[in-house]
């Protein structure tokens, strides 16, 4: 049986929603996180820093932490959170936004 406080939860997704948001989307103070995105680029995790899916999966895990240590709940708990901030970015994103995520197909 799973035992989360609402609050906690709904707080939770708020912060990944705009923890993702402020990684995937915003420059931030100084630039700071258009400079991570380029040094993510020149590491090859691009996709990560700049896709707002992939980021939020994995800033979803320490907001996880959080709220529980059962493993159980975790399993559950990261991917809601991160659909959460998803359903939240699809709210208030502006239509004319460009595209969050583009699957490239692979050369062979």
């Amino acid at each position: 049986m799973i035992n989360l406080d609402l609050t906690a939860l709904v707080l939770a997704v708020l912060a990944v929603w705009r923890v993702t948001h402020l990684v995937v989307a915003e420059e931030g103070p100084w630039k700071l996180f258009a400079h991570l995105r380029r040094a993510a680029a020149r590491v090859r995790l691009e996709k990560l820093a700049a896709c707002f899916y992939c980021a939020s999966v994995w800033i979803a895990v320490p907001f996880t932490t959080l709220i529980t240590r059962d493993w159980k709940t975790m399993a559950i708990c990261v991917p809601a959170l991160s659909g959460g901030a998803i359903v939240l970015e699809r709210l208030t994103r502006r239509s004319d936004d460009a595209a969050v995520w583009i699957e490239e197909e692979e050369n062979s």
